[in-house]
């Protein structure tokens, strides 16, 4: 081939690919630069200055979620048919709930083969008090945070609210109840009436060496922006305009120029995310603990997790598209390779939204109006690498504590993984808050969470990667299941 031809055929692909490109050599720019100023020792303000450009990058992200999700979902099934909507909406929550449950089994089978806990085994059990939860208040929090009557308050306040154990005194029995006890550890002093027929007040001296505590569940907050409780207001409020007819074309058209304005909104802040990735992944890993002593401990966790996830992402899900469609998802997956790095650098399915949905409509070219429908509910309940995850942690805690699980409680970390990964935001380690789902639903202590939180930053992102694919290939199954309904309307 002449040197001309060549060098033509590389700017082709360079222009067609250049922000590709730029995005990858973003993210291994961002590793040097931080593995480089890990030996400058930088303070924690610097470092915070450091992330300054990808804390910009997150929150233009996070500014395009809420109206590209309430415009798209009202828009488009406000232009579907009710009969073709709810097809469509049984299909793809079908599937989703169908592969977060392989996902789950995965993990399970590969908890169970490695035993990442052995190397992080506790050599004595800790006998302290500790905070508990009964189950019932962390599958309480999963329902505050499904609740779409809440919208308006989580579209503006971004506040969900989580429960928490706080702790609180025990009341002190009477005299009179304790006055037989001997192991209460008070001395009991009377009054005695003199002559004068005047009385001493009676005391007690509390030896006990520390009060008795109880811990009780109060509701709190934690920040985050509720995207399933939007979803659910949203795609209500599509239904009904589609139901009203002319009364509501105004509204809809509203929807669409909005959706059309935010797609070219994000088409402008794209070419930010290079510049914004490589201080996003170098404050990281400036806030990575001693990677050595974390490799003694959590390197089989953090393989079996990474295994489970290449075996979900890059094999099963491939091959559930190219069985269903025909179509060989590698030239598919190649179209959302921009959506998959930004959801590496962003570890937020929800940020990366708005990246997805401008990938499989211009490289992938699906219906926009089954993505408008599938992606945000996707982005939403569909966490397969969240659900690998929780359940190889909750094994992981098992083992690190030794203990035995039987086949009913595997089976019941496998149903609370798949609806704890329902509940979890698509914000950077949401995982985190909803394991303490799986693990009370065993009885293992909720504390252990902190033996993973080394590593939880890392492995963040790539079950990101891993929910963000499986989003996008749900997208195009539904669009070749779907596709006669569509045809010509």
């Amino acid at each position: 081939m002449p040197l001309g031809a060549t060098w033509t055929r590389i700017k082709n692909v360079c222009k067609q690919n250049g922000l590709l490109i730029l995005s990858v050599l973003a993210v291994v720019v961002g590793c040097l630069l931080g593995f480089v100023l890990r030996s400058k020792h930088l303070s924690e303000q610097e470092v915070k200055y450091l992330q300054f450009p990808g804390e910009l990058l997150m929150r233009m992200l996070k500014m395009l979620i809420l109206p590209l999700v309430v415009s798209s979902l009202m828009s488009g099934l406000a232009a579907l048919d009710a009969k073709c909507t709810s097809r469509l909406g049984i299909m793809t929550i079908s599937y989703y709930l169908w592969t977060t449950f392989v996902a789950v089994v995965v993990g399970i089978i590969l908890a169970i083969i490695i035993h990442p806990g052995g190397a992080a085994q506790k050599e004595d059990s800790e006998d302290s008090r500790k905070p508990i939860m009964s189950s019932a208040d962390p599958l309480l929090d999963l329902i505050r945070q499904e609740n779409g009557l809440q919208f308006l308050e989580f579209a503006h306040g971004d506040q969900n609210e989580k429960c928490r154990s706080i702790p609180i005194l025990k009341p002190k029995p009477t005299m009179s109840q304790d006055m037989a006890e001997s192991n209460t550890g008070r001395i009991f002093i009377y009054g005695i009436r003199g002559d004068n027929s005047t009385d001493i007040q009676s005391f007690s001296l509390d030896l006990t060496p520390s009060p008795d505590v109880v811990f009780r569940t109060l509701p709190g907050t934690s920040d985050g922006m509720n995207v399933l409780g939007i979803v659910i207001f949203s795609a209500a409020m599509g239904i009904m305009l589609g139901r009203m007819g002319p009364n509501g074309s105004v509204l809809v058209k509203f929807c669409q120029s909005l959706n059309e304005a935010v797609l070219k909104l994000v088409a402008i802040v794209i070419w930010y995310f290079p510049f914004g990735i490589v201080f996003l992944v170098a404050g990281k890993i400036l806030e990575m603990d001693d990677p050595s002593t974390m490799g003694k401990k959590l390197g089989f966790y953090a393989i079996t997790v990474v295994i489970g996830l290449i075996i979900h992402g890059l094999f099963i899900l491939p091959a559930m598209y190219f069985f269903i469609t025909r179509k060989s998802p590698i030239a598919y997956i190649r179209g959302i390779l921009q959506a998959l790095l930004i959801s590496l650098a962003t570890s937020s399915s929800s940020a990366t939204l708005p990246i997805t949905f401008k990938c499989l409509l211009e490289n992938n070219h699906i219906d926009q109006r089954i993505i408008r429908f599938v992606l945000p509910v996707g982005a939403t309940i569909n966490m397969d690498g969240t659900a690998l995850y929780e359940a190889v942690a909750a094994i992981f805690i098992a083992q690190v504590n030794n203990y035995e699980l039987d086949f009913g409680q595997i089976i019941t970390i496998s149903i609370t993984a798949s609806a704890a990964s329902i509940g979890a935001a698509g914000i950077p380690q949401a995982g985190l808050v909803t394991m303490v789902i799986v693990l009370t639903s065993v009885g293992l202590p909720t504390d252990d969470i902190t033996l993973i939180i080394a590593v939880d930053w890392a492995l963040d992102r790539f079950r990101t990667m891993v929910n963000v694919m499986g989003d996008a290939l749900a997208t195009g199954i539904m669009a070749h299941i779907c596709r006669k309904d569509y045809e010509g309307s």
